[in-house]
């Protein structure tokens, strides 16, 4: 049974970094597509980050030169690290994961497995 727990979210202020995880178990880690997506209230679910198990990375423009995702295979867990954070960044983030080669673009709905999720708050 797949299972992906997100922590590492919180407060901060503009400017600020935070660094997410997302611990994963249940699969073949390594061989699976990996995402960091986010949504704000009021707003549809959104790609920020993907990362396949060759490690090639992509980015929403949004956040692009401010976010980084990462894996440690060894640990079966998934990072984001956010610095620069912006008050447009405050959203719950979640870590999705697929066996299939998808991109950001697939949009949210295809991704079949989730986590529960971590807020993210950024003060002005």
């Amino acid at each position: 049974q797949v299972q992906l727990v997100e922590s590492g979210g919180g407060s901060v202020q503009a400017g600020g970094s935070l660094r997410l995880s997302c611990a994963a178990s249940g699969f073949t880690y390594s061989r699976y597509s990996m995402a960091w997506f986010r949504q704000a209230p009021g707003k549809e679910r959104e790609g920020v980050a993907l990362i396949h198990n060759d490690k090639t990375t992509y980015y929403a423009d949004s956040v692009k030169g401010r976010f980084t995702i990462s894996k440690d295979n060894a640990k079966n867990t998934l990072y984001l690290q956010m610095n620069s954070l912006v008050p447009e960044d405050i959203a719950m983030y979640y870590c999705a994961a697929d066996s299939r080669w998808l991109t950001l673009w697939h949009g949210y709905a295809i991704w079949r497995h989730w986590g529960q999720g971590t807020q993210v708050t950024v003060s002005s």
